[in-house]
Formats: structure tokens, C-alpha cells, sequence
């Protein structure tokens, strides 16, 4: 995967509100199965494993197997690549605002 390609695959799967609401729901820690994750939505058991190997093939959720049920728990790690990219767009930023800043002052 190239540099831009892992920030990509990770702002496309949390693009998705879905998607988003099931990183939030999984970010105290717990590991949580399909039915967990399913109560209080309108959306169907099928849907939300839908949505979970999405953000499972984009590293941000692991799933793990406990007895007959497999639950699914945040991988912060995931995350590395946004952060990343963030701060790498941030640096180009603030040097070019220190740029702008040197030149308006100047």
C-alpha cells in the first residue's frame, strides 16, 4: 500500500456515518458481537457485518472468536496512518503560513 493509499482506505471506511457510529460505540475498549452492535439501530445484523468487515479490512476494528460468537473490539493502531497524514499536512501548513507571515511582516 502506497503512503496515500492507507490514509485513503481509512477516511473511505470512516466516510460512512455507519461506520463511524460503530468506531465510536467500540471505543471504550470493549469487544462487542454483531448482536451487541445491532441493538438500537435500524439496521439488520447482515448490514452491520457489513459494515464491520469494511472497517476490519481497513485496520480499524479486530475480531476475535469466543465461543460461537465473534466480537469485534477498536484497533487504535489503525488510526496511525490518519494521524500521520494529518500532522504531515499540518507541518506543510504552518510552513507556509510562517511563509506568509515573513512575507506580510517583511
Amino acid at each position: 500500500m502506497s503512503k496515500a493509499e492507507a490514509p485513503a482506505a481509512l477516511f473511505a471506511a470512516l466516510a460512512d456515518p455507519t461506520r463511524l457510529s460503530l468506531v465510536m460505540r467500540l471505543g471504550d475498549g470493549g469487544a462487542r458481537s454483531i448482536a451487541t452492535l445491532s441493538l438500537d439501530t435500524r439496521l439488520t445484523r447482515q448490514a452491520v457485518t457489513k459494515h464491520l468487515r469494511t472497517l476490519e479490512r481497513a485496520r480499524l476494528v479486530r475480531s476475535e472468536r469466543q465461543g460461537r460468537e465473534t466480537r469485534f473490539v477498536l484497533n487504535p493502531q489503525g488510526l496511525a496512518p490518519a494521524r500521520e497524514w494529518i500532522e504531515a499536512v499540518g507541518a506543510q501548513w504552518e510552513e507556509a503560513l510562517g511563509r506568509l507571515k515573513g512575507f506580510v511582516e517583511g
